[in-house]
């Protein structure tokens, strides 16, 4: 098995002291619990802040750094500031919030953002200097979104998984951050990125797609040369650990002192920390409506709400707490009498063997956050459930709710109806809850947590071995194009010497391209061709008058000077577009923003404007109806950037660069540049020892590799200043 490294906000660990004695003791909890194996039994270390430990006296901290060697834990310690402002500041402030729908709790300016990524950067220093190659390098969670990319640098071969343990937004909610391109470019430096659910995986493609203009295709993204995996891992729980606290002797005692004390009234139970996102309040109002509207239950409810505390230091869930106090105060003032309340609300934490208790005792439990990324609570309950009674309530909007499908489901915005399915939760009869309840046991025990740490090891260990081919940057090629006598030059125009506009017609070129043409064209030993996807009578009204190349619709025309006559390439034929125009005219009438764009042998629907997930359903739409009707026809249908592209088979840049060498000296250079697929026609028709840089960072088979038009233009530039 790999070594594995294991990074994390928090390390599986509390550091108690008692008098004289410090100790290293193992916290419980499902992450901590199903990476605890894999942890030891491939001698790996696992990395994380360990906690505040300012007050701890040196012998004290040193103890407790031999235990944490001992135990193959790398603290990284955190100063106050970076804690109040990168974990508590922009994690907790921003990015909770904000993947968890509420805009409103995010604050107006971000300014903990600087501090945060410092803290990233801390964790991936650290990181990469524990590395040895082979590892297996697995992050987590929403603190150290920007880590992958940052390993990535730092260590080009390692295999990196990411888990974001949240929910990721839909990418209209994701879409107003400030820093969004910055987190997603950081995540892209995983190997393998998994979330709790598809819809989570579904947000994040669209958030690629609008942001980056990346398309998944199924469940791979091309980044930077590389392939990135995403997938849906749901999280687990110990499940066999709960169920048999629930069989303890102790236990079964205090569930029996719980159901004497309630006795003659049905238990409602709630477990949760007291975090905005858990739906308590809402929670409390369903129990209210349905002792206001149903008064057979008055006197016959107990509902326990258990809230754990939860992030005392921010203001926010201080005023949460007093809306909770404020309701469960009301509800027992309107509905409670001297011997009963029936809110019984409980502001404290729990071991696992009373939080067994409470699930075991409890008639139906309530599980309904506003949104969550899974919610394990929901899973515990069943585990703890050997007796195959009880019933869940679950949010829909719970990652949970994709599994755990015998729960009832209830919207939690929904007071009125989640009051219904809690009466119908006490009004079901044994035989169903027992048949629901063996489902949900089932389920929650086969894909438990070690099934999910399996899975998603498996899957990132099981990608093909990761390798960096040897490409390299523009300022290597610098160096190549210096040193050479002749050149020849072969630009690609949209994507290469200008970015893309939302219409054709608003990319043309700028006073400062025409100039570095201009001065390339005028570099002694220096020939300069654009070959482009545009048509002969734009290429000519811009580049007209310089003296270089011009070759239009990918190669289908060409002329070699100014004067010369454009001449088109042999035995094309345009006989096809009477019967494609109808089709992109068809997209172009039900996708508003979209429009077709004839050329003489050529048709392309662009969707530039179009919102991006839409266009791209709509565009594997219309490739798809495309190569349907022309399967048998000598038609390519060529995907772009933004575009669907229908051309004449055999058309292609790489025809080019045969006309092109034909005439050039002995011992010229032959340099093409380009960004996207057509240009791969031309690097691939390369002659030996052609040079040839991609910009951009889709895949290629260019040697060299660029960012995009300016680092394009800088490169030129850097040549004819020489």
């Amino acid at each position: 098995m790999p070594r594995l490294l294991l990074v994390s906000n928090r390390l599986p660990v509390t550091v108690k002291v008692e008098k004289d004695s410090v100790a290293v003791v193992r916290s419980a909890g499902g992450l901590a619990t199903g990476l605890r194996r894999p942890h030891e039994r491939s001698g790996g270390q696992w990395i994380g802040w360990p906690g505040d430990m300012s007050r701890l006296s040196e012998s004290q901290r040193t103890r407790v750094e031999e235990q944490f060697a001992e135990q193959r834990y790398v603290p990284i310690h955190l100063t106050a500031s970076e804690v109040s402002r990168y974990y508590e500041g922009y994690s907790n402030r921003v990015l909770w919030p904000l993947c968890h729908y509420m805009l409103d709790r995010i604050p107006r300016q971000d300014r903990d953002w600087e501090v945060y990524r410092k803290v990233n950067e801390r964790f991936a220093d650290l990181t990469a200097k524990q590395y040895q190659p082979g590892d297996t390098i697995w992050v987590h969670d929403y603190q150290l979104m920007l880590v992958p990319g940052m390993l990535r640098e730092r260590l080009p071969e390692a295999r990196i998984g990411y888990f974001h343990h949240i929910p990721f937004p839909s990418s209209e909610i994701f879409r107003t951050l400030p820093r969004r391109e910055a987190l997603l470019k950081g995540l892209l430096g995983a190997d393998l990125i998994g979330f709790h659910t598809v819809s989570y995986v579904r947000h994040f493609s669209g958030s690629l797609l609008r942001q980056l203009s990346l398309d998944t295709d199924v469940d791979s993204i091309m980044w930077q040369g590389r392939q990135v995996r995403v997938g849906a891992f749901p999280m687990g729980i110990d499940s066999d650990s709960f169920d048999s606290l629930a069989k303890e002797v102790s236990v079964l005692e205090e569930v029996a002192s719980l159901r004497r004390t309630a006795e003659g009234q049905r238990i409602l139970l709630g477990i949760d920390r007291l975090d905005y996102t858990k739906g308590i309040p809402r929670r409390l109002l369903a129990v209210q409506r349905l002792l206001e509207r149903e008064p057979a239950w008055r006197g016959r409810l107990r509902f326990i709400q258990v809230a754990v505390p939860s992030r005392t230091q921010v203001e926010a869930y201080a005023t949460y707490r007093e809306q909770v106090n404020e309701l469960v105060g009301r509800i027992n003032g309107q509905y409670g009498s001297v011997q009963n309340v029936p809110v019984h609300y409980l502001y404290r934490s729990f071991n696992e063997k009373q939080l067994a208790g409470l699930y075991r005792a409890a008639d139906v439990m309530l599980v309904t956050p506003v949104r969550d990324g899974m919610n394990l609570v929901a899973k515990e309950f069943c585990a703890s459930r050997p007796d195959e009674d009880g019933v869940l309530v679950l949010s829909e909007l719970a990652g949970a709710a994709d599994e755990l499908n015998k729960a009832l489901t209830v919207n939690p915005y929904d007071v009125e109806s989640t009051a219904d399915a809690i009466e119908q939760a006490l009004e079901m009869g044994e035989h169903e809850r027992r048949e629901r309840m063996r489902a949900l046991r089932a389920q929650v025990k086969a894909h438990d947590v070690h099934w999910w740490v399996s899975h998603f090891l498996g899957r990132l260990q099981g990608l093909p071995s990761v390798s960096v081919r040897d490409v390299k940057g523009g300022d290597e090629a610098l160096e190549v194009l210096k040193s050479a006598e002749r050149l020849s030059l072969m630009l690609d125009y949209d994507g290469t010497l200008v970015g893309f506009a939302p219409r054709p017609e608003l990319a043309a070129p700028d006073d400062a391209l025409r100039e570095l043409l201009a001065k390339l064209v005028a570099r002694p030993n220096t020939t300069v061709s654009v070959v482009s996807g545009r048509p002969k009578e734009t290429l000519e009204a811009w580049f007209g008058t310089l003296p270089m190349g011009l070759h239009a619709e990918h190669g289908l025309w060409s002329r070699s000077r100014p004067g010369d006559a454009w001449r088109m390439l042999d035995g094309v034929t345009a006989e096809w577009k009477d019967a494609a125009r109808p089709m992109l005219d068809e997209f172009a009438a039900r996708v508003p923003g979209s429009f077709v764009e004839e050329k003489s042998a050529s048709l392309a629907w662009h969707y530039r404007q179009v919102d991006p997930e839409f266009g791209a359903l709509q565009s594997r739409e219309l490739r798809l109806k495309l190569a349907e009707t022309f399967a048998r026809r000598p038609v390519d249908i060529l995907p772009g950037d933004k575009v669907v592209e229908v051309r004449p088979h055999g058309v292609n840049k790489g025809r080019v660069v045969d006309a092109v060498t034909r005439q050039l000296s002995p011992g010229t250079l032959v340099v093409a540049v380009g960004d996207d697929r057509t240009d791969e026609d031309m690097f691939a028709a390369m002659p030996e020892g052609g040079l040839t840089i991609h910009a951009g960072n889709k895949p290629s088979r260019a040697t060299y590799r660029v960012s995009g038009p300016e680092e394009v233009r800088k490169l030129l530039a850097a040549l004819v200043e020489t």
